[in-house]
C-alpha cells in the first residue's frame, strides 16, 4: 500500500489526441492535482503504437512503449487510463487491468456502452474501480452528479445534444442556410468532424452516450443496440425555415424516458421549442436536460469533446479514484448486470412535422386528411405553401403512435396526389 506521500503511478494507455492532453495537464498542473488527489500524480509508462507521430501536446517518449505487457505488468501502477477509442484492442486491456485488480479510468463510450456489463462485472470480482466521465459529455460533468448527487432521486427523462459535430452543422444550417453537405463540409475544414462522419452524422456516437447515461440513471446495463436511431442527413434548409416559423429549432436529440409504460430511448432530429432552454445550445457545444422526480429540472452545458476539455474529466475521475484507491468502489453498479429492457419505437408516442410535395387540385387537402383520419392521426397546424409544381403541404400532428403515423405515411405515398414526403421530423412536446 503506497504512503500518503508517494505519487500515484498513471499508466496511460495511449497518447493521441486526448492521451496527451493528459500528460500535458498533469505536468501543468501538478500542484493542483497533487492537493485534489493528496498526494502527486506521475505517468509511470504510455503504451502506443508509434513513438514517433506527432501529437498535440509533448509528451516524454522516453516513457513509451509498443508493448501491452510492459505497461499492464508493471507493478509500481495504480491507476490505468484508457484513451484508445474503439473496441479492439481496448476491450482486451481494460479487463486485463482489472484483473489484476488495478483501477481503470476510460473515455470510451464504445467500450462502456456495448461491453458495460462484462467491464463491470469483472471489476466487482476483482474490488476495482471504474470511473468514465469523459466517455459521455466530454468536460461536462454527468456521470457523478447522475450517479452520486442524483442517486437519491428517481430520474423521468433526459434529453440531450450529446454529438458536437451534428450540432455544429445544425447550427450553420439554421444561421447561414447552408445546405447539409455545405455545412458538413465546413465541420470537416474546421476538425469538428472525421472524414469518414458516419458515426457522428447517423446518431451512431449519439446512441452509445444514450445507453450509457440510461445505464446510470436507471439502473440496469442498457446497449448502444437498443437505443432507436436516425441521423441529420435528410434535414434540409427549408426545413429549418418552417421550423422557426412554426416556433422550433431543430437539433439530433438523445431522448430517454421512464414511466409506467417502460423505457424509451431514441437518437433522432427532433424539433422543440425555441424557448426549451435546449434549442439555444449553439456550435459544437453540448448539453443534457434532466427531469427528476423530486429535483425537478437540471440542465449540464459545456464542451462535449476536445482534448483538454476530455482530459479534465479523466483527471477528475484519476483524482476520485486516487482519494479513495485503499477503499473500496463506493458503487459496485452491480445494477449493470440486470438487461435494461427498452420500448419498440413502435410504441412511443410523440407529434410529427411532415412536408408533402402535392399536386396543386382542388381536393388535396380533403385526401390528405382522410388518410390521417383513417389511421386515427389527427393534425394540430396546416400550412400550404407554393403553387403548381412547388405546392408543398407543410403539417404538424398532435400526438400519435409511432405505428399509426408510419401506417398514414405509408397512406398518403399511395395517394396520387402526393408526389413525394420530403420530410418528417418528430415534434418533443413541452
Amino acid at each position: 500500500m503506497a504512503k500518503a506521500a508517494d505519487p500515484i503511478k498513471i499508466g496511460l494507455l495511449g497518447c493521441g489526441t486526448i492521451g496527451s492532453g493528459v500528460f500535458h495537464l498533469i505536468g501543468r498542473n501538478a500542484a493542483g492535482l497533487a492537493e485534489a488527489a493528496r498526494r502527486p500524480l506521475e505517468v509511470a509508462r504510455i503504451l502506443v503504437k508509434d513513438p514517433d507521430e506527432p501529437r498535440p501536446f509533448q509528451a516524454d517518449t522516453s516513457l513509451m512503449t509498443t508493448s501491452p505487457a510492459e505497461v499492464l505488468d508493471d507493478p509500481s501502477i495504480d491507476i490505468f487510463i484508457e484513451v484508445m477509442g474503439g473496441v479492439n484492442p481496448a476491450r482486451e486491456l481494460a479487463l486485463a487491468v482489472l484483473e489484476r485488480g488495478k483501477s481503470l479510468v476510460t473515455a470510451n463510450k464504445e467500450l462502456i456502452a456495448g461491453h458495460g456489463r462484462e467491464i463491470m462485472e469483472t471489476a466487482v470480482k476483482t474490488g476495482a474501480h471504474v470511473r468514465f466521465e469523459a466517455a459521455v459529455g466530454g468536460g461536462i460533468p454527468l456521470i457523478r452528479p447522475l450517479e452520486e448527487s442524483l442517486g437519491g432521486d428517481n430520474i423521468l427523462k433526459m434529453m440531450g445534444i450529446v454529438n458536437g459535430t451534428t450540432n455544429y452543422i445544425l447550427t450553420r444550417m439554421s444561421t447561414e442556410g447552408s445546405t447539409y453537405s455545405e455545412a458538413l463540409s465546413e465541420a470537416q475544414a474546421l476538425g469538428y468532424a472525421e472524414a469518414n462522419p458516419e458515426a457522428d452524422v447517423e446518431g451512431i456516437d449519439a446512441a452509445s452516450k444514450l445507453a450509457i447515461l440510461c445505464s446510470i440513471a436507471f439502473h440496469a446495463g442498457f446497449t448502444a443496440g437498443q437505443v432507436y436511431r436516425e441521423g441529420i442527413s435528410r434535414i434540409r434548409p427549408e426545413d429549418l425555415d418552417n421550423a422557426r416559423e412554426f416556433g422550433y429549432a431543430i437539433k439530433l436529440l438523445a431522448i430517454a424516458e421512464r414511466n409506467e409504460g417502460g423505457t424509451s430511448a431514441r437518437v433522432h432530429p427532433t424539433m422543440i421549442s425555441r424557448e426549451h432552454p435546449l434549442a439555444s445550445i449553439a456550435g459544437n457545444f453540448n448539453a443534457v436536460f434532466v427531469i427528476g422526480e423530486s429535483v425537478g429540472e437540471l440542465m449540464f452545458y459545456g464542451q462535449g469533446a476536445g482534448s483538454l476539455p476530455t482530459a479534465t474529466a479523466i483527471l477528475g475521475d484519476v483524482v476520485n479514484i486516487a482519494r479513495n484507491i485503499d477503499r473500496p468502489p463506493a458503487s459496485a453498479r452491480s445494477y449493470w448486470s440486470r438487461p435494461g429492457v427498452v420500448r419498440s419505437i413502435e410504441d412511443i408516442a410523440t407529434r410529427y412535422y411532415t412536408v408533402l410535395k402535392v399536386v396543386d387540385q382542388p381536393g388535396v387537402l380533403a385526401k390528405i386528411a382522410g388518410v390521417f383520419g383513417e389511421h386515427n392521426v389527427s393534425l394540430e397546424s396546416v400550412v400550404q405553401k407554393g403553387f403548381g409544381s412547388s405546392a408543398q403541404i407543410v403539417l404538424i400532428t398532435h400526438k400519435v403512435l409511432e405505428r399509426d403515423f408510419q401506417a398514414a405515411r405509408d397512406g398518403l405515398e399511395s395517394l396520387d396526389v402526393v408526389e413525394e414526403i420530403p420530410s418528417v421530423i418528430r415534434v418533443e412536446s413541452d
